[in-house]
């Protein structure tokens, strides 16, 4: 079931018509497109899906696929339906050309069926044949141009023949004629035979028409040229004539039995055509899904819904010609969270992503493909019902609400757990008190009957019951709160705030009409909206640090691999240069013992005679220094890269940054006395004369002090239970001195340990006095850099803002 009636309308598939129209090459597809309808029954839809997807591949891939010559017979199938009745020429061309193509798509189709290739268009093409005789019987008659063959009949070749022949003795007379008629100066020189009534004529001047014996035909429109037929050629042009009328029933009586050969298989004529219809319409399916990027999703027969970046369709289709992307919505509604509440700012993407949302189901549940990821996952609904805009009529004498209530009235008597219902701005067009009240009575009923659904609202009421309540879950369009911008992007989770008054003050509305509207509002309802912004300013923070960690651990992780690897690359080295000095060692020692044993031969052989014994041991002398002797290793020491300093030739003065003549040591000048200055390297504080100190650039401290980390080391602390539970948002409103002091200290230790750049306190405005005193005590450490009011918008001067060094 849908409701209302004007549901294509408002969601815009009626555009998605006319685009499969323009896709469509024929009225054939056309016809199949104004047939398109919502249908709950999976198998039906998946065959259709499956059908697209593979066309899809065809229109992408194969070059093959016949792409013209989609022709309508159906209204010349009609005609040949009734006996006696003769289809023309023309109609039979038609009729070979739509035949050839539909023989092309099944030849195309069946050589596919090897590789079991498009099986669901295979069995589409499954119960379409059509008889060779037939085909080759309008082969035989109709040429290639449209034309009866002369072979058609024996009959009929014969009198083309003689008409032929007749014309061609019928010229030369007349020629002979007009030949005369040239030379006599009755007939300009630029003039020839023309045809007049059927029949070859000459033209003459109107002067000398009667100069020749013959019938006048027609005159030129300025009566000074007449088209006369000479009498000696009227036999001539009558048998050519009576020929003509002789072909012209014979070639009736040929297309009068084709005729009658094909009315007996009209019925297989007619699914032939159907088929090629519908080969017509997947295809325009087909291209359209590949404008759109789409794709056939994984397909559930129960309501279900989980999709990633959908795309509306006619927003993508408009965005991809001037090449702007479309931001994508992921949304998911299972048994545990049926309904979808969607609160934000207006301009937000509220009403595109409820639009997004049913003309993507609609378009599924009617056979075509949808524009989100490959992976994506939809269900099949029973009902479909949408309240979008307003029914206001002065003839039922509706109001916008009336309209509204009627909606619901059909949405709570229809809905059940097969039904998808979709709402935009829930409750308005009255009170708001009870227009929220009506409203939320409404969602308890929708939410009994199982049903699933998107309302879009700005109704509080309805997001603290969507918090509260089983089935129900909360979702904002992301809003940019600093530069109050939409992101058009949806977030499940939780709710999200209107930024009414943070519009008001952006679109210039007076400071004073924006306050009293606040102190109107009440308190609760201005901390809520609060509450929702400083929560989204957190987790803003939070993915931002989430990224930052995941890009230095895998960097982390990286340059552990690659330490790794060096050292068991040089373990390896090591070892193998190791075992070749052993083997080396080992050859030497070896080397020296023969040589030692050879020398005590022959000192012992020669009876130890002086001079041999002397020249045998210098030779074993000679050996140790030159094998045995060890090389001398040279160790090149790098030279220590001496650092670059940016000097700054100004004088130094508290706060200059400053370098220690002959050391690399960076610092800040903290005061001066005299001759001396005290300065701050790191964490510590020296005095130092004035002329060991060199002033350098800002540029060159920051560059020295970049890599260091300043954040304290500690043991026993479980770091990960820290970061998880640790909040860079402190709330001391309300508390005395003391203990406000106290859980500052706390609050500093865990930010220090982990490492936080900026703290957020919220003291109130009050007197200002818990201000003071905690921006006196936090003077105090070192490591605070600043303090700052936060802005006007969220919280002023009732909020610190701390930046560390």
């Amino acid at each position: 079931m849908l409701y209302p009636n004007t549901l294509e309308n408002k969601l815009g598939f009626n555009t998605i018509r006319e685009r499969l129209k323009e896709a469509c090459v024929s009225p054939l597809g056309q016809d199949y497109v104004e047939k398109i309808r919502f249908t709950d029954n999976v198998q039906l839809i998946d065959k259709l899906l499956r059908q697209t997807t593979e066309f899809k591949q065809i229109v992408q891939y194969e070059t093959e696929f016949p792409t013209s010559n989609y022709i309508d017979v159906r209204p010349h199938l009609g005609r040949a339906r009734v006996e006696g009745i003769a289809l023309t020429e023309d109609e039979f061309f038609d009729l070979k050309l739509a035949l050839r193509t539909i023989q092309d798509c099944l030849r195309f189709l069946s050589k596919r069926e090897e590789t079991n290739s498009f099986p669901f268009l295979r069995e589409l093409a499954g119960p379409v044949g059509i008889d060779k005789k037939l085909t080759d019987s309008l082969e035989r008659v109709i040429d290639d141009r449209g034309h009866i063959r002369d072979s058609a009949s024996p009959e009929l070749a014969s009198i083309r023949r003689r008409i032929i022949s007749e014309q061609a003795n019928l010229r030369k007379r007349l020629d002979s004629i007009l030949r005369q008629a040239r030379q006599n100066g009755w007939i300009p020189d630029d003039l020839s035979l023309t045809v007049r009534g059927g029949r070859l004529v000459i033209p003459i001047a109107a002067e000398h028409k009667r100069k020749i014996k013959g019938f006048v035909h027609d005159e030129s429109q300025t009566g000074q040229t007449v088209y006369l037929e000479p009498a000696e050629v009227f036999d001539a042009n009558n048998e050519i004539r009576e020929l003509e009328y002789e072909e012209r029933r014979e070639i009736y009586r040929i297309l009068l039995a084709l005729t009658d050969q094909i009315r007996p298989h009209l019925d297989e004529l007619k699914r032939a055509v159907n088929f090629l219809a519908q080969i017509d319409f997947i295809r325009a399916k087909a291209k359209l899904a590949i404008q759109l990027d789409a794709i056939m999703p994984t397909l559930h027969d129960r309501p279900f819904v989980n999709w990633t970046n959908a795309r509306h369709p006619l927003l993508h289709l408009s965005f991809s010609k001037v090449g702007k992307p479309v931001v994508p919505l992921s949304v998911r509604l299972d048994e545990k969270a049926r309904i979808l509440i969607i609160s934000g700012p207006n301009a937000g993407g509220k009403s595109v992503a409820l639009k997004t949302i049913g003309l993507i189901q609609y378009m599924m549940q009617c056979g075509l493909l949808v524009p989100m990821a490959d992976f994506a996952e939809m269900g099949v609904f029973q009902n479909l019902f949408i309240d979008i805009g307003d029914e206001q009529s002065l003839e039922n004498d509706l109001s916008t609400y009336s309209s509204h209530l009627t909606a619901m009235k059909q949405f709570l008597i229809g809905a059940n757990k097969r039904t998808l219902f979709l709402i935009d701005e829930f409750g308005t067009g009255t009170e708001p008190g009870l227009g929220g009240a009506i409203a939320e009575s409404i969602l308890e009923d929708l939410n009994k009957s199982g049903a699933y659904g998107v309302v879009n609202t700005h109704y509080t009421n309805l997001k603290v019951v969507a918090d509260k309540t089983p089935g129900l879950i909360n979702g904002a369009m992301r809003f940019d709160g600093e530069h109050l911008e939409p992101l058009y992007q949806l977030e499940i989770g939780r709710p999200g705030s209107s930024f009414a008054f943070e519009i008001a003050q952006k679109i210039g509305l007076p400071k004073g009409v924006i306050d009293r509207a606040k102190e109107k509002l009440g308190n609760q309802q201005v901390n809520f909206e609060k509450l929702l912004k400083e929560l989204d300013i957190e987790k803003r923070v939070f993915s931002e640090k989430n990224i930052e960690i995941g890009i230095n651990q895998r960097k982390l992780a990286q340059q552990l691999a690659e330490y790794t690897a060096l050292k068991n690359r040089l373990d390896n080295e090591q070892k193998q240069l190791i075992n070749d000095a052993k083997q080396k060692a080992k050859t030497l020692v070896q080397e020296a013992n023969q040589r030692i044993e050879n020398t005590i031969r022959e000192i012992k052989e020669n009876k130890a005679e002086r001079e041999t014994t002397k020249q045998v041991r210098q030779e074993l002398e000679r050996f140790e220094q030159k094998e045995l002797k060890p090389e001398p290793v040279v160790i090149e020491t790098p030279k220590q890269a001496e650092e670059e300093f940016e000097n700054d030739n100004g004088a130094i003065s508290v706060g200059s940054y400053v370098r220690i003549s002959g050391q690399n040591a960076i610092g800040q000048v903290l005061t001066l006395r005299g001759k001396d200055a005290e300065i701050r390297i790191g964490d510590l504080k020296s005095n130092v004369k004035l002329n060991r100190l060199e002033k350098v650039s800002k540029k060159t401290f920051t560059a020295a002090t970049e890599v260091r980390d300043d954040r304290p080391r500690s043991q026993g602390v479980d770091m990960n239970e820290k970061m998880q539970n640790f909040s860079f948002n402190l709330d001391i409103r309300g508390k005395r001195g003391e203990e406000a002091i106290g859980e500052v200290d706390r609050f500093f230790d865990d930010a220090l340990m982990l490492g936080y750049p900026e703290l957020r306190i919220v003291h109130g405005k009050g007197d200002g006095i818990l201000r003071t005193l905690v921006r006196n005590h936090l003077r105090g450490y070192k490591q605070v850099g600043k303090m700052e009011d936060e802005h006007a918008d969220r919280g002023g001067a009732g909020v610190t803002i701390v930046k560390m060094k």
